[in-house]
């Protein structure tokens, strides 16, 4: 049977955009069990309290939601496990010299299917203030109504 192509997204975090200002973006695997990996495939995911975690020079997901599988039976994964994130030894030490800086932290953006293999798209991040969420709204609205005048001086209703 052929591996599927392409890129089929799961679940992403809209909110860690909002948050956060993504300083920096890694693709990198997990390490999943069976019937996470078929829980996955079937679109279920979570990522609302995940964020990434270094031990002993490796990276770890924690807090990443995942349900159990319907169809399966005791050996059926613990929801909310630590993941271990796959990467290149060069990625690690990029990342991990990045965390070692204040207010740096490693957040979780999306989850998906690439070529057949789960991915997670990670950021690091770093934390925004009110003032910096209130000003990113105020330039995303007036973003959006210089772009319905422009269509309407198109159209011609202007």
């Amino acid at each position: 049977m052929p591996r599927e192509q392409g890129r089929k997204p799961v679940a992403s975090n809209r909110k860690a955009y909002h948050d956060y200002a993504i300083l920096d973006t890694y693709e990198a695997g997990m390490v999943l069990t069976g019937t996470e990996v078929k829980s996955l495939r079937a679109g279920r995911a979570s990522l609302v309290d995940a964020f990434g975690h270094e031990n002993h020079g490796e990276l770890f997901l924690h807090g990443m939601h995942i349900p159990e599988y319907t169809q399966g039976t005791w050996t059926n994964h613990e929801p909310r496990r630590v993941r271990k994130l796959l990467l290149n030894r060069e990625e690690i030490h990029k990342v991990l010299g990045k965390l070692r800086d204040d207010g740096i932290t490693l957040v979780p953006l999306q989850v998906y299917f690439q070529n057949g293999y789960a991915k997670v798209e990670i950021g690091v991040a770093k934390g925004k203030k009110s003032y910096d969420k209130r000003q990113d709204l105020a330039k995303r609205d007036a973003e959006r109504e210089i772009n319905k005048a422009m269509g309407r001086r198109a159209k011609g209703m202007d």
